[in-house]
């Protein structure tokens, strides 16, 4: 049973990391006041509207870093430390956000083949290691895979997001210069 532990260990070392340097680094940036002073909301609405995105609504939504952009209601969902604050990380992950909005608006591929892996990604993500620990204990071979399989499909789908989310942050780049916010 220690071999299904091996194998989760690295992936499970380099998600803690990563998780710890965006909230760090969220956490440092949303001290700091950028300098026009607007808030993500604004600044999202800014780089949405440059790209002709105005049928594009954002909302506010409850926590720390669940910014999001839902592309079956058109929604860039925007957490509170965002939404109406006027902080360099309100603007950076809100134009992020609006990027991914822009990906949805000129069809750009990675993004159909990242919706698509949503579901099992979500399902992979929230269960693979579950599955996994249960199947050790319950010393149960089969469940254990189940549960490396779950967890396999989450990192296949982080991989695959990764160039997505640097597109999104590219397009974003660009946008925030356009609108004069950099």
């Amino acid at each position: 049973m220690l071999i299904y532990i091996m194998f989760m260990i690295p992936g499970l070392l380099f998600m803690l990391w990563a998780q710890h340097k965006v909230k760090s680094t969220y956490k440092k940036y949303s001290q700091v006041q950028n300098m026009a002073n607007i808030t993500g909301a604004q600044a999202a609405r800014r780089v949405l509207d440059s790209q002709g995105l105005q049928d594009v609504t954002i909302e506010a939504i409850p926590g720390d870093l669940t910014d999001h952009y839902d592309p079956r209601s058109r929604v860039l969902r925007l957490s509170q430390g965002v939404y109406g604050v006027p902080s360099v990380a309100a603007i950076g992950i809100a134009a992020h956000e609006a990027g991914h909005a822009i990906q949805h608006a000129k069809a750009y591929g990675p993004m159909k083949v990242r919706s698509v892996l949503v579901p099992a990604a979500n399902i992979g993500s929230n269960l693979g290691f579950g599955v996994l620990f249960l199947g050790i204990i319950l010393n149960q071979v089969g469940l254990a895979w189940v549960g490396i399989i779950l967890f396999s499909l989450a990192t296949v789908f982080a991989l695959v997001t990764l160039p997505v989310e640097f597109d999104a942050s590219n397009r974003a780049k660009a946008a925030l210069v356009q609108v004069g916010l950099v």
